[in-house]
């Protein structure tokens, strides 16, 4: 008892702080719920879309006497709301079968002519009136509400349910307010307002899956004062009784209702809770949980993990929505993990021709917002992409060169068939494309060192910057495709016209990506080749920042060859761009580089450097000594052994 004792304490405190009621709402005259033949958009709680019909009056009172009568009249039913005894059997019986056979709004008020309600059964008129909606069409959900609305039955028990509130029980309150809700009665009616009220009087009353129950309804509602204040006072007891929980639905609804704004202490209350039912996981269950947890904006690894293996070990059992709706959740989360994304990718492409363009897509899209490469599908869906280009529509066309791009995606010998479908169908849709998806496209084609003369002409057209400039001069990313584009067609030196192989300088200042230094690499590299040797923090093109450059001088038989080749070139030595790349720069689970870096790679090679990779997260991981051996595999890889010594005597060494 001390337990529900301190917890009703706790809520009445923090419903007395919120001042929810004022006194003038409370001296206004108490009007009856009517409603107007008018036209309203009746917002569902689900994701449905809006319908017309007529509305409840707003009204946002409940006594003419003011709040002293209310909570007198709270105090004098509360008491007795617990304890009352249902129907009698025999009574229950008819109801509820003829409730049953209701399979509409209108059926279900139809009923109550045989049946007048009490405070017994108004949760289950208003559920199954809702229950009778759910399998209907959007136009057909729409006619059978509007005229629910225009029944006169509706009217009598939401003026039923908002005067006997006081008396219902506890789970019976939750299922009405669920109900009612999802079925778009506005909020600021004064039935949905009184059972908001009841409710925080009784909270500390509620068991647990009357509060999953209202935990659900609470994370669909709009926030006004009362919803605010009922979500507080559910954190303040969920604290103690997270304890008594042991079903995983009610830890999820629980987890959705506490919100992101909740105290991180709570949320690995839940979190932990729920990760020792593990073993009653069901499919869904581990579905659910990474949009739970995302719900909540809790990257809980331990639980996250499980959820991952549960997936991979029986990806064939979800649906495309639940595997879209994971992964969509471990980007909101920022969570990766390689065996979850391999089995999904590996199930896709095994089962590649069970799926539609859009569903592969929108997979795509996924891994590459979280920086997973899937190479087989990527390889299947470009070979159908070179059988069927015509099948993609604008929309299509951009996202999978997004993708392909982005991920550096190599397609070997297939490349030039690929390109070269797509810009079939590009072509087709250029009357009519916009500026801004011309310039998006050919900022793409570009990442794949690919420049199309006739995408680039219409880019080139004055009209055509100007409505990109005029759309995009405070973009910061116009700015950097502009930049990179310039970059690409003079570094690249695509196969164009000589009219179209630069575009007009534009004067954007495009600032690079600066970092520190890597002290501890650069102190190894200077232990392996001297510091006159060596130059740090070096800045190529405006935009590619090179963590060191090493300056050497080339073997004599390269030094031999290239003054064969160019006997009046006076370059005689070679230099090393070492570019530490952050784990961003690579795609999941790989050494793989991703656009931004590989381009970067490629244009300092274009340049004159012989570009060498070094991952962060490797080099922090090894000692001292085992740093200097990286260093030197990556510097002097063993193909070039031979030369390497000759190259290390003729460096000066740092005393």
């Amino acid at each position: 008892m001390s337990m529900y004792k301190s917890g009703l304490d706790m809520l009445r405190c923090a419903l007395r702080s919120t001042s929810l009621w004022t006194c003038d709402s409370f001296r206004r005259t108490q009007m009856s719920l009517c409603y107007k033949r008018r036209s309203f958009a009746v917002s569902s709680q689900l994701g449905r879309k809006c319908i017309q019909g007529h509305t409840l009056k707003q009204v946002r009172y409940y006594s003419e006497s003011g709040p002293d009568a209310l909570n007198v009249q709270i105090k004098q039913t509360a008491a007795s709301a617990e304890t009352s005894e249902p129907l009698d059997k025999a009574e229950r019986t008819p109801f509820y079968s003829h409730l049953q056979n209701c399979f509409s709004p209108t059926d279900v008020l139809d009923t109550l002519k045989q049946f007048p309600a009490s405070q017994h059964v108004l949760s289950s008129i208003f559920t199954r009136i809702w229950e009778s909606t759910k399998k209907l069409t959007d136009e057909q959900r729409s006619c059978e509400l509007r005229l629910m609305y225009e029944h006169p039955g509706f009217e009598e028990v939401c003026e039923r349910a908002a005067t006997e509130a006081w008396r219902m029980r506890s789970e019976d309150l939750a299922y009405s307010l669920l109900a009612i809700v999802n079925l778009g009665v506005s909020q600021n009616t004064r039935v949905v307002q009184t059972l908001l009220r009841v409710i925080q009087e009784r909270l500390n009353q509620f068991d647990i899956r009357a509060l999953s129950v209202l935990a659900g309804c609470l994370r669909e509602m709009e926030d006004c004062r009362n919803v605010q204040a009922l979500k507080e006072a559910l954190r303040l007891l969920l604290k103690d009784r997270i304890p008594e929980i042991q079903s995983v639905v009610a830890l999820q609804s629980m987890m959705r209702a506490v919100g992101k704004n909740s105290p991180i202490h709570l949320k690995k209350q839940l979190a932990t809770k729920t990760l020792s039912l593990a073993d009653e996981f069901s499919p869904p269950n581990t579905q659910y949980m990474f949009s739970s947890l995302a719900s909540m904006g809790l990257n809980f690894k331990p639980l996250l993990d499980v959820c991952s293996k549960n997936i991979a070990e029986n990806v064939h059992e979800f649906p495309f929505g639940r595997l879209l709706s994971v992964l969509k959740s471990c980007h909101e989360l920022r969570y990766r993990n390689h065996t979850l994304f391999s089995s999904v990718s590996e199930y896709m492409a095994n089962t590649f021709d069970m799926w539609s363009n859009k569903q592969v897509i929108l997979i795509l899209v996924s891994f590459e917002d979280l920086l997973f490469r899937p190479v087989v599908l990527l390889d299947v869906f470009a070979e159908r992409i070179i059988k069927s280009p015509d099948s993609l529509t604008l929309k299509d066309l951009l996202s999978v060169l997004k993708v392909f791009s982005l991920l550096n995606h190599d397609l070997k010998e297939k490349k030039t068939e690929f390109l070269a479908s797509v810009m079939k169908v590009l072509e087709s849709y250029l009357p009519k494309m916009s500026s801004t998806d011309l310039l998006k496209a050919i900022h793409y084609l570009a990442l794949l060192e690919h420049v199309p003369q006739t995408l680039l002409e219409k880019l080139l057209q004055r009209e055509t910057l100007d409505q990109i400039l005029q759309k995009g001069n405070q973009s910061n990313k116009v700015q950097r495709w502009l930049h990179m584009l310039a970059l690409c067609m003079r570094l690249d030196q695509p196969q164009l016209p000589h009219s179209l192989r630069s575009i007009p300088d534009f004067h954007f200042t495009v600032p690079a990506h600066k970092v520190p230094v890597n002290q501890e690499m650069l102190s190894a590299i200077r232990s392996i080749v001297g510091n006159d040797a060596v130059q740090d923090s070096v800045l190529e093109q405006s935009i590619y920042f090179i963590d060191c450059v090493i300056t050497l001088p080339r073997p004599k038989e390269e030094t031999s060859d290239l003054h064969a080749e160019d006997s009046g070139s006076p370059e005689c030595a070679q230099r090393i761009a070492v570019v530490c790349a952050p784990p961003t720069s690579f795609c999941f689970g790989t050494t793989h580089p991703r656009a931004s870096l590989a381009i970067k790679l490629r244009h300092l090679e274009k340049l004159g450097y012989k570009p060498v990779l070094v991952p962060v997260i490797e080099l922090n991981s090894k000692t001292e000594e085992e740093k200097i051996q990286m260093l030197q595999k990556l510097i002097f890889p063993a193909q070039e052994s031979s030369g390497t010594q000759e190259i290390l005597n003729n460096i000066p060494k740092a005393e």
